[in-house]
């Protein structure tokens, strides 16, 4: 199998090690401490084994496309943000659940939105330029939208040691390490060999993520089913507003058809994984932090099958030079 087919099949991997985790925590729960022991260490080598992949030491030719990253960086970091705010009274009134809800859908993918961007058709070089940016700014407003969102009580009941510690070890060591690992790579093809065997590692680890939690929080999961249907309207909407957001700001900037579509999928993708430690991090009472972004991961990666039709067939079709046409 090429690493092609591998991340085009994540999906039904993924779907494949939820329902293999849930059963084991069901029939095999004698299992769950030791399997729950190692959901940390297969935590941090999948953020690692992530950020290699997004090219950190390239900033400069990022930047270069003035028009996309405008228009991206205001619907990631303005735009969804204020649409957010605007509804969050309209999200779950569980203070667990709406967390987990905000953590999820407040940053953009870094990672998989490459892969989709490749398979519907859009700028991927793009797309893998405009990810460290993504990254670095997401790590500096995510504190902000936080604190914005939640107020005072956030910092002082659940912004505790605990969730700055999971900040520091699982989103900012791996980082660092990920560009160190860069660096001494850069230039060398040998050493660049060493990159290319990371990058088939992210789905296999993500599924074992999956997996663990699906085995570890299998009681969890159950008895939160009441609040999955009002998640998949969310996620669902999401989805949908994402898109059209796309649509509209690449008009707006007059971006061309495959610059849009880097746009839908940028927009439509958002960074699960890279929050989850935060969320693993909280007091017990915020465990439903955990379902919602996870639950939130499953319904995005169902929501880009259908992007994959939606995006390259009606929201930006190869039909003109801006790609105008909605038909």
């Amino acid at each position: 199998m090429t690493r092609q087919n591998l991340e085009k099949y994540q999906v039904w991997i993924y779907l494949v090690a939820i329902a293999c985790g849930l059963t084991s925590g069901i029939f095999l729960p004698g299992w769950v401490g030791v399997v729950e022991r190692l959901l940390w260490p297969i935590l941090a080598l999948l953020l690692y084994t992530t950020f290699t992949q997004v090219p950190l030491l390239h900033l400069r030719k990022a930047i270069s496309n003035i028009r996309f990253i405008k228009s991206a960086v205001i619907g990631n970091f303005l735009i969804i943000p204020a649409l957010l705010w605007g509804v969050k009274h309209l999200l779950p009134a569980d203070p667990a659940i709406r967390l987990g809800i905000l953590l999820v859908l407040l940053v953009p993918c870094t990672d998989w939105f490459i892969t989709f961007t490749h398979l519907g058709g859009g700028d991927t070089k793009l797309a893998i330029a405009f990810a460290p940016i993504s990254l670095l700014l997401q790590m500096v407003f995510l504190p902000a939208y936080l604190y914005l969102f939640l107020g005072e009580t956030f910092t002082i009941t659940v912004a505790r040691q605990e969730m700055m510690t999971a900040f520091a070890g699982f989103i900012v060591l791996p980082l660092i390490g990920a560009f160190v690992t860069q660096k001494w790579a850069e230039g060398t093809p040998r050493k660049a060999g060493w990159l290319y065997a990371l990058a088939w590692l992210p789905v296999p680890l993500l599924s074992l993520v999956v997996f663990t939690i699906a085995a570890t929080q299998v009681n969890l999961v159950t008895a939160s089913y009441k609040f999955l249907s009002q998640l998949l309207l969310i996620y669902v909407g999401f989805l949908f507003v994402a898109g059209l957001l796309a649509r509209l700001l690449a008009l707006f900037f007059g971006l061309p058809t495959l610059q849009g579509r880097v746009l839908a999928f940028s927009f439509g993708t958002r960074n699960s994984f890279v929050v989850l430690p935060l969320a693993l991090a909280l007091p017990p009472s915020y465990d439903l932090a955990v379902v919602a972004i996870v639950f939130q991961s499953l319904v995005e990666l169902l929501g880009m099958g259908v992007y994959l039709w939606w995006v390259p067939k009606r929201l930006f079709p190869q039909s003109n030079k801006n790609g105008a046409s909605w038909t």
